[in-house]
């Protein structure tokens, strides 16, 4: 199998070797309490980002496109920018029956988003190389909520002290930072939102 491999395909597994790492940073973290593994959990969404740039690039370069490529394209991108970040905020804190919800909701979202563009890729693209444009925002987008979870640790506002405090709502409780997880999830799902595909 690792014959059929292309080199961008390599650089795509990079990406996943990112967010399994991610993931296990943040379990590292959550067990030892040591905020180096939680700057090293949040370190690994950029690295996977740019392989996930990269992987694209190069393919485009050596226009070597598959069926394979984008299938393992998108469960790197499920690891990187949906588990991975979800358990960096279970990690930081969010650990709340409300922020249960809140963190599965998005990385359900992210799984159907990323499902949807595998469906509808060939459409999309019209005969291109590439899509024109997203429908909802691209899930590498997540990055973004693994900064502002790594500027919260960097103030020292980590687990009860995260920005926005913690709520009791009913029987569980919820930090209102997890509702950021769940806009997140719901503009990937929008399908009247367009980005255009740099």
């Amino acid at each position: 199998m690792l014959r059929g491999f292309h080199l961008a395909d390599f650089l795509t597994l990079c990406n996943a070797g990112c967010g399994v790492a991610g993931v296990f940073f943040a379990m590292l973290f959550a067990i030892e309490g040591r905020i180096g593994l939680f700057y090293a959990a949040a370190a690994m969404a950029p690295a996977a980002f740019i392989f996930d740039v990269l992987d694209g690039r190069v393919a485009r370069w050596r226009n070597q496109h598959s069926a394979l490529g984008r299938e393992l394209d998108s469960l790197a991108d499920i690891i990187s920018f949906g588990m991975a970040p979800a358990a960096l905020a279970f990690a930081a804190g969010m650990r709340g029956g409300w922020d249960w919800v809140a963190l599965i909701y998005f990385v359900c979202c992210g799984v159907s988003r990323l499902a949807r563009y595998n469906v509808t890729a060939e459409t999309l693209s019209a005969g291109a190389d590439k899509v024109a444009y997203f429908e909802g925002t691209p899930i590498p987008t997540s990055v973004l909520l693994t900064g502002l979870l790594a500027v919260a640790a960097w103030q020292g506002r980590l687990g009860e002290q995260l920005y926005g405090g913690v709520w009791q709502v009913g029987p569980w409780a919820l930090h209102p930072l997890a509702l950021l997880f769940v806009l997140s999830g719901t503009l990937m799902l929008s399908k009247t939102l367009r980005i255009p595909k740099l």
